[in-house]
């Protein structure tokens, strides 16, 4: 009888933690199928409930521009951080040169401080630069994706480091005296190996990226410039013109990308996860 009660808690637990998550997400969705484009209703599915709100937020604003804009952004920053995040993880953990070890503190000792402190200091950076270099400026990809890559390298690049440690040694010796070079040993023996920590900061990366909201408030101002986080926003920015059916759409919208990215990359992770139990 006590483990059937035990059993029966964990069952309930694990109900009560099901409901917590899923309200907000059944709220949203009966937001975004509401005629009325309001968030209150007394009904899961509100009378009248129709795609309206999708059709209108593609025909009303330029929703199209604001997903192409952040999936690529996410896309470019989370692979180019990853990248070269690995490398220097690489060299952390597989080299010793001078400075190593101020360079690994200096890294952790700049995470320690939000980016969004710099927000003046990088202002005036990217004003001196869009007079002089317009493509990496304001209201352009490659000014936010720079921007992105300097918040991410740090935190990314000790996450790897910590994985690359756990790979013997031996095996770069052993390619080494096989005539490997150290890109060689890079690219064909430890990237496989380090496979689920570069899904988990690519995820991580994405996620962060696609749902960044302060940075991308300030830099980008014109209207087909925006990202989604951005773009959304101006619907209910409005007191009176606020439109939350639109905005729950784009919210629903917005997930997809992120969605898909994580079944993409679920098969790195679990595998990350099960290694060590399927090998005796």
């Amino acid at each position: 009888m006590t483990w059937v009660k035990q059993v029966g808690w964990r069952h309930l637990v694990g109900v009560l933690m099901l409901v917590f998550a899923m309200a907000p997400i059944l709220f949203v969705v009966s937001a975004a199928i509401n005629p009325l484009g309001t968030l209150s209703s007394s009904e899961i599915v509100p009378t009248g409930a129709s795609f309206g709100n999708f059709s209108r937020l593609f025909a009303d604003t330029e929703f199209g521009r604001w997903f192409v804009n952040s999936i690529v952004i996410a896309a470019v920053s989370s692979a180019a951080s990853i990248f070269i995040s690995a490398l220097a993880a690489y060299a952390f953990s597989r080299r010793r040169f001078r400075g190593r070890r101020v360079g690994l503190l200096s890294v952790l000792l700049i995470q320690m401080f939000p980016q969004f402190l710099a927000i003046v200091a990088i202002f005036l950076i990217f004003s001196a630069v869009t007079d002089y270099w317009p493509a990496i400026g304001f209201n352009t990809w490659w000014g936010l994706i720079l921007l992105y890559l300097g918040g991410a390298l740090g935190v990314n690049t000790w996450l790897m480091k910590g994985f690359f440690d756990t790979v013997p040694r031996e095996l770069d010796e052993s390619a080494t005296m096989d005539g490997a070079t150290h890109p060689q040993v890079f690219f064909r023996i430890l990237l496989p190996l380090v496979a689920p920590i570069l899904a988990v900061t690519a995820l991580l990366a994405f996620i962060g990226t696609i749902n960044e909201f302060l940075i991308a408030n300030v830099f980008l101002t014109d209207a087909g410039a925006k990202t989604l986080p951005v773009g959304l926003t101006g619907l209910v920015a409005g007191e009176r013109n606020a439109n939350f059916g639109m905005f729950c759409a784009g919210t629903l919208l917005t997930a997809v990308p992120t969605v898909l990215v994580f079944q993409l990359l679920q098969r790195y992770i679990t595998d990350g996860l099960t290694a060590g139990a399927v090998k005796g």
